[in-house]
């Protein structure tokens, strides 16, 4: 089926007149070192200007000028920053998603809904900045006092994905402020005009509330860029997102200057279905977690690992739905599935394809390529189900695509072992109705995510949890419960207020 798509002039207008209301004067930016495009045509947008390793270097150095004031000011105060800019990206919500859908392709109600996201952090780390609480202990020396107390770290790095162009670096920035730290946001080359947007909304934000200027620093390259941020010894804390690949480069520079890393990487993320599921309630959160974002997020649903009672059954019905998803122009109201980033990531998913059906791989639905008038150049895909006779090498692998591997199992305990033999640990799922079953699976033996959730997709973190995962995901935690530490110091005190000294386990050195 044909479908037709917004002329590459209307997306640019869009998005100028969305810079516009942001406040960028895009003309400050234009230069020829960088392409911003999109993947609705597949075409060109603007050419920028990129930063120089000089320039990243003068962005940290500025920020990490800035920081000296910062980390002085009353955490509250800070918090006030962080509400304004809140304000902002209320204010500027439909703008800032238009250029979430210009440059990522995500459907209209996901590019609202990652701003929301961005809104809501920003509520959460207000309430944060009352609220950054150490600990009291029990001295075992009379007369002292044992406590702890947090302190801001120092310039924060956020190497951002494009397929979370704009929520990442909120989740990153917004708790970094209140803990009194500066960010040096370094966004993916793909997704450049949404960060121009969130820095202008950002910097209006410090102006009216009267904070430092040079809070946040915006650097435009590829790899290039962001490996001088990593390697800089003025950033304590690098915290990216991105590919496993990327986490194994990132990692081992930041750990070789002793600096921090927060790694958000690779996800191959499964949910069992059990005999006694719910398949109404399972393939609408299935679909959605599959299918969403053209399978472009780090939390897509991969692997549906099925009890062999109810796999016939819900297959045929995941095909039907897969069958009636509308695929097309994002901006569209009636899109479910809009365009992958590129043609690189229309190939590869082709690619995992071809080997899924070498490594004894059935093809259910899908795969193909949609047809979108005037433009031939982009990346729609019809997403794709497949069933596997067991786990194979493709199936352990992440493709960012829309492919959903089905697997079938006839115990729990071997439904776990499939699940947890991936190299990655992001999300997780089990459909059941059975209580037992779910407590298995939460259990310290079940399964091994650092998301794991009951009768939901794999997708659709909220921010009040802690977001990350283990194994190859990295191990990193951003956004609530407490991932604010990772963003500070700790320091241990103790106040000795009895006169004498006491030294600790009764050393004596009075002889």
């Amino acid at each position: 089926m044909t479908r037709s798509v917004s002329s590459t002039d209307d997306i640019r207008a869009r998005a100028e007149a969305a810079l516009a209301h942001c406040g960028v004067a895009l003309s400050t930016f234009k230069g020829d070192a960088l392409t911003a495009r999109t993947p609705i045509t597949g075409e060109d947008l603007f050419g920028l200007r990129a930063d120089t390793p000089a320039g990243v270097d003068r962005a940290v150095e500025t920020a990490q000028a800035a920081f000296h004031a910062w980390r002085t000011t009353p955490a509250p105060v800070r918090g006030a920053l962080v509400k304004r800019l809140g304000e902002l990206l209320t204010e500027h919500k439909q703008s800032l998603a238009d250029l979430v859908t210009v440059e990522a392709g995500k459907i209209r109600s996901e590019a609202l809904g990652e701003v929301q996201e961005m809104i809501d952090i920003c509520d959460f780390a207000v309430g944060l900045s009352r609220q950054l609480y150490g600990r009291t202990m029990p001295s075992e020396r009379p007369g002292h006092r044992l406590m702890e107390t947090w302190h801001p770290l120092g310039v924060v790095g956020v190497i951002s994905a494009f397929n979370f162009p704009v929520a990442v670096w909120a989740w990153n920035t917004a708790v970094a402020l209140v803990c009194g730290d500066t960010v040096v946001w370094k966004p993916s080359e793909l997704t450049p005009l949404t960060a121009l947007a969130c820095t202008a909304l950002l910097d209006r934000a410090i102006a009216e509330t009267g904070a430092p200027a040079n809070l946040n620093q915006v650097v435009l390259g590829a790899a290039e860029a962001g490996t001088r941020l990593v390697d800089s010894p003025l950033v304590p804390l690098i915290s990216a997102t991105g590919s496993t690949r990327m986490g194994r480069a990132v990692g081992p520079r930041v750990a070789a200057r002793f600096g921090r890393s927060i790694l958000e990487l690779g996800g191959n993320n499964a949910a069992v279905v059990t005999a006694s599921a719910d398949l109404d309630l399972t393939l609408n959160a299935a679909v959605f977690a599959a299918a969403g974002t053209a399978g472009q997020r780090c939390t897509t649903l991969r692997r549906l690992i099925v009890h062999e009672d109810v796999a016939d059954t819900l297959v045929e019905r995941l095909c039907a739905a897969y069958a009636r998803l509308p695929v097309g122009d994002p901006f569209q109201d009636t899109t479910l599935v809009g365009p992958l980033v590129n043609e690189a990531a229309r190939a590869r998913m082709r690619s995992s394809l071809d080997r899924a059906a070498e490594e004894g791989g059935t093809l259910c639905t899908g795969g193909e390529r949609e047809l979108v008038e005037a433009a031939p150049k982009a990346g729609y895909v019809r997403p794709a189900i497949v069933r596997m006779p067991a786990q194979t090498a493709v199936v352990r692998e992440e493709t960012f695509a829309p492919i959903l591997y089905v697997l079938t199992y006839s115990d729990l305990d071997e439904a776990i072992r499939l699940h947890n033999d991936v190299p990655q640990g992001l999300s997780s799922g089990i459909f059941t109705s059975d209580q037992s079953e779910a407590e298995r699976f939460l259990a310290a033996d079940g399964a091994d995510c650092g998301i794991v959730n009951v009768n939901i997709g794999t997708s659709g973190a909220e921010i009040g949890g802690a977001f990350g995962g283990e194994k190859e995901t990295g191990g990193g935690r951003e956004s609530g419960s407490d991932a604010w530490r990772a963003y500070m110091r700790r320091a241990t005190n103790t106040v000795n207020y009895s006169g004498q000294v006491a030294l600790a386990q009764g050393v004596d050195f009075s002889q």
